[in-house]
């Protein structure tokens, strides 16, 4: 595996995402995430639905056969809670800092310049693995694992999940995450000839709400 998709997928990666759950404390309030197996399920969906979509944007970013900016229109529309769009653009903005650090690029120079606000992250890391050297499939492997590495964590300070627990639930999603990771490597593929309407627009209804709803919260220990 290649040095820097292990550092783009390290958790400890300067680009905020520590500090979001990716809606799995919505579920644990709900009561719908409360032990290891519902929290499997909970990131089985999400993998299969925002994982793919944002995998795939990646993808399609890496390639660097579409306009960023065009690419960020698709997410936008991608995106149905305004809290979610608000997230991911913020994450793409930290995202796109620590990266014109690590990897200079003058395509992420002028995507920051044409998003002072931040551009949506899935875009922003497409376009981050490239300036690395990383392949489409790479940026759609770093999306689809970041969708669920970031639920797994927080539920170790949600629910006092053994750790170990929490990583046999990454390590048996591993199946998944090739799957979603070649689907979304070919939608890119696709988008290339088609256009973004090629790209997948899976939906997760639940987790637009869960945004809506913790975005309103007084108290609470993750961004979203």
């Amino acid at each position: 595996m290649n040095p820097a998709l292990l550092l783009l997928s390290d958790g400890r990666f300067p680009a905020g995402g520590h500090a979001h759950s990716g809606g799995v404390e919505a579920a644990v309030k709900a009561g719908r995430v409360h032990d290891a197996a519902t929290l499997h399920g909970f990131c089985t969906g999400r993998l299969h639905t925002a994982g793919l979509t944002a995998a795939a944007l990646a993808a399609a970013a890496a390639r660097g056969d579409l306009d960023p900016l065009t690419l960020d229109d698709a997410a936008d529309a991608r995106i149905p809670s305004p809290a979610l769009r608000a997230v991911s653009r913020r994450l793409g903005r930290q995202l796109i800092r620590a990266a014109r650090t690590i990897w200079p690029d003058p395509t992420l120079d002028q995507l920051a310049a044409d998003r002072p606000r931040g551009a949506h992250q899935p875009v922003v890391l497409g376009r981050t693995a490239a300036a690395a050297g990383l392949s489409p499939h790479d940026a759609a492997s770093a999306a689809a694992y970041d969708s669920v590495s970031g639920p797994v964590t927080a539920c170790v300070r949600l629910l006092g999940l053994d750790p170990f627990q929490a990583t046999a639930v990454l390590a048996r999603l591993t199946p998944d995450l090739t799957t979603v990771a070649a689907a979304a490597d070919r939608a890119a593929e696709a988008a290339a000839h088609a256009g973004t309407d090629a790209l997948p627009a899976a939906s997760a209804p639940l987790l637009d709400l869960y945004a809506e709803q913790q975005a309103a919260w007084a108290v609470r220990l993750f961004a979203s």
